[in-house]
C-alpha cells in the first residue's frame, strides 16, 4: 500500500484525488497540503479523507509523513521547488502540467530525480485515450507514408473572469498563457506522434482578455524534415472545437477519428471515391487496439503506481515534460524576437533561464483582479469533455 500526499488543493487536485480513491486497493491518501491550510481542510472534508492530515508547509509535511508518492498540483511557478524538495526527501513525484515555466527549472527537477533515483512523471493524461492510441498506432505502422502536414487545434474558450484567479494571467506566476497552460497537452501529443521539429516560427496576441498580461491566442508553424505542422493555441474559440489532423503520403487520419485516402487519375487530379483499400487497411490497424481499461489521469496515475511497484520508469517521465516546455519556450522566443528559432535550445540561450520571459515577454494588458478561488467546475478533457474536444486547460 503506497502512502500518497497531494500538494496544492486547487481545482485540479480533485482529478488526482478521484484517481487515487479509485485505486484505493493500492494507495492511501494520507496528507494534503496547501499554503492556505483551510483549503486543504475543506478538500479533506469534501473527499471524506478523515484520516488524512493537512499542512500549510511542504517541509513540515515531508518531515512528518512516511510517503511513497506526492502529486504536485500547485500553480506552475511552484512546481520546481516543491518537486525538488520532495525528491530530495526520497519521495516519488508526479507533477501537473506544465512541468515548469522554464527549461532551467525542468533541468533542476531532472537533476533532483537523478540524484534521488526516484520516479518523476509529468501529467500528459491525453496520451491515455483510445483515439490517441489509434493515431499513434497508425503512425507507428508506417502505413501513412511520409507526413506532409499536421494541423493541431488546441482551441478553448475562457471568459474574462478566468484570469481573476490570483495566479493566472501573469508571466511570473502562471509562466505564460494558453500556449503553456492549455496547449501543453496538444504539444506533448505532437511530440509523441511526430517527434521534435527542427525549427519554429510563431506569433501571439491577447485578443479578448484585457485583465491578463499573457497571450490568449498564438499560432505556430513547426518545421520537420519534409513536412510542416501548424499549432493554434487559444482560449478565445467559441465551440472549443479541437482536433489533430495528420496528412500523410497515402491518407489523412484525424482525431476525432476519421480516415480519408485519395488516389490519382492519370492527370494527377483525385479520383472519385478515393482509395478504399488504404482506408480499410488503416481502419484495421485502429480497430485492432483493445480499448483502454482506464483513461486520462486515472490511467496515468495507475501507470505511475505500477512503475513504483515494478521498479521501472513510468510511461511518461520528466524528460517528456521537458521536451514540451522546450517547444513552448521556442514558440515564445519566436514571437518575442520575431524570428525563426532552431531546436534544440542550448543551455546558453537566454530563454533557457528562469526569469527571461518575465523580463522580455510583452504585457498585453495588466492584471486587474486577484481572487483566491473561483466558483464552478473545470474541464480536464478526455471522457468528461464535449464530443470532439481533446486536451484541456487549467
Amino acid at each position: 500500500m503506497l502512502h500518497v500526499a497531494v500538494i496544492g488543493t486547487g481545482s485540479i487536485s480533485d482529478v488526482h484525488l478521484r484517481a487515487y480513491l479509485d485505486a484505493a486497493d493500492e494507495v492511501r491518501v494520507v496528507a494534503l497540503a496547501d499554503v492556505t491550510v483551510e483549503k486543504a481542510n475543506a478538500k479533506r472534508e469534501e473527499f471524506g479523507l478523515r484520516e488524512a492530515r493537512t499542512y500549510a508547509d511542504v517541509g513540515e509535511l515531508l518531515a512528518a509523513e512516511d510517503l511513497d508518492l506526492v502529486s504536485v498540483t500547485t500553480p506552475p511557478s511552484a512546481h520546481r521547488p516543491v518537486a525538488v524538495q520532495a525528491l530530495e526527501a526520497g519521495v516519488h513525484v508526479i507533477v501537473e502540467k506544465p512541468m515548469a515555466p522554464s527549461l532551467e527549472d525542468c533541468d533542476a527537477m531532472l537533476e533532483a530525480q537523478r540524484r534521488s533515483r526516484k520516479l518523476l512523471s509529468v501529467i500528459a493524461q491525453n496520451r491515455f485515450r483510445d483515439e490517441m492510441m489509434q493515431l499513434k498506432a497508425v503512425l507507428d505502422s508506417g502505413k501513412l507514408g511520409s507526413i506532409s502536414h499536421t494541423r493541431i487545434a488546441s482551441e478553448w474558450w475562457r471568459g474574462r473572469s478566468y484570469y481573476d484567479l490570483w495566479w493566472r494571467g501573469t508571466w511570473a506566476s502562471e509562466g505564460g498563457g494558453c500556449t503553456l497552460n492549455h496547449a501543453i497537452h496538444h504539444i506533448d501529443l505532437a511530440l509523441w506522434l511526430l517527434g521534435a521539429p527542427s525549427a519554429v516560427a510563431a506569433m501571439m496576441t491577447n485578443a479578448q482578455h484585457d485583465n491578463a498580461e499573457v497571450e490568449d491566442l498564438s499560432v505556430a508553424i513547426l518545421q520537420y524534415e519534409r513536412g510542416l505542422a501548424e499549432l493554434t493555441s487559444s482560449v478565445v474559440h467559441h465551440g472549443q472545437r479541437q482536433e489533430i489532423v495528420i496528412q500523410g503520403e497515402r491518407a489523412r487520419v484525424s482525431q476525432p477519428w476519421d480516415v480519408t485516402a485519395e488516389t490519382a487519375l492519370p492527370n494527377g487530379f483525385p479520383a472519385q471515391g478515393g482509395d478504399p483499400d488504404v482506408v480499410a487497411d488503416l481502419e484495421e490497424v485502429a480497430a485492432g487496439l483493445a480499448p483502454l481499461t482506464h483513461t486520462g489521469h486515472a490511467a496515468q496515475l495507475r501507470d505511475v503506481i505500477a512503475a513504483i511497484g515494478e521498479g521501472r520508469p513510468p510511461l511518461i517521465d520528466g524528460n517528456d515534460g521537458r521536451r514540451a516546455i522546450e517547444l513552448v519556450t521556442a514558440i515564445y522566443q519566436a514571437t518575442i524576437e520575431r524570428r525563426t528559432i532552431d531546436l534544440p535550445l542550448p543551455p546558453d540561450d537566454p530563454y533557457y533561464r528562469a526569469g527571461t520571459l518575465v523580463q522580455r515577454a510583452p504585457h498585453f494588458f495588466e492584471k486587474t483582479a486577484s481572487v483566491g478561488a473561483l466558483d464552478g467546475d473545470i474541464s480536464v478533457g478526455g471522457t468528461d469533455a464535449p464530443a470532439g474536444v481533446g486536451p484541456a486547460g487549467a
